[in-house]
């Protein structure tokens, strides 16, 4: 309960001053960009289409890379996807499973039941395809990082060419918002590179935008219900507040 009322009364407190978490954080980089994401505050709730379309994003692109644990297929139903949809989601994935009865490891197709697999078999592997560098698991990954979601969205929208005078590292790419400038992903995003179905244009900052409300969807999917018992424990405890006040005015108004 004590957890519940602080983090209610820091969402309350963020946004009466109209902030977000980003707006207090900063990288080696300087200040992040200020960026709106409709499900921060206490009020804020998930903007479904940009759920959708995050969804896209990382299946098109940023599975290729980066698992998402903690996500069953089933999950996406919560997203406004129906289990046929989501069961063909599922089933377009090779899970690993086994033994059979032989004794062997075989790969299935996906189900509602099954999480999001990662791209590589091991740790080792995915550092030999990405030089050097383990990319993380996306589940929680705006919760793990001093910004959140602001710190996401800079990172994927932060890659320019060097400065003459920066010593880049081979096979590094520049990103201005990344500590010391240096990241071994490579520019994820490019202009057009996802077809949205709802006519969206597809840019760099959109299809950012988007693919980081839903990570952090993935992070947090109770999200809106957390909020909402948050604001009636508040209304709660600013009832019995006064009821409590009150009751103590009656009971020393009668001592003289």
């Amino acid at each position: 309960m004590r957890r519940l009322i602080a983090a209610a009364s820091a969402a309350l407190v963020l946004g009466l001053a109209g902030l977000t978490p980003a707006a207090f954080a900063a990288t080696e980089g300087g200040a992040l960009p200020h960026t709106d994401f409709p499900h921060v505050g206490i009020f804020g709730k998930y903007d479904q289409p940009a759920l959708k379309r995050g969804l896209q994003v990382y299946r098109e692109v940023c599975a290729a890379c980066h698992g998402l644990k903690y996500i069953a297929f089933r999950n996406l139903v919560a997203l406004g996807l129906g289990n046929d949809e989501a069961k063909a989601i599922a089933e377009g994935y090779q899970i690993p499973d086994g033994p059979n009865d032989e004794g062997e490891m075989f790969e299935r197709p996906g189900r509602l039941s099954d999480h999001f697999p990662n791209p590589f078999a091991n740790e080792k592997a995915a550092r030999a395809s990405n030089n050097g560098a383990n990319p993380p698991d996306l589940s929680l990954v705006t919760k793990g990082r001093d910004g959140h979601e602001g710190y996401i969205y800079a990172i994927l929208t932060g890659y320019e060419e060097p400065p003459a005078d920066f010593a880049l590292g081979e096979g590094m790419a520049y990103n201005k918002y990344f500590p010391g400038h240096q990241i071994a992903m490579p520019p994820p995003l490019s202009d057009g590179q996802v077809t949205y179905e709802d006519g969206t244009e597809a840019s760099v900052a959109n299809m950012a935008h988007d693919v980081v409300t839903f990570m952090a969807w993935a992070a947090e999917p109770e999200l809106e219900e957390r909020k909402a018992v948050g604001l009636k424990v508040l209304i709660f405890i600013g009832l019995l507040t006064a009821v409590l006040y009150a009751i103590n005015v009656r009971v020393w108004s009668r001592v003289t």
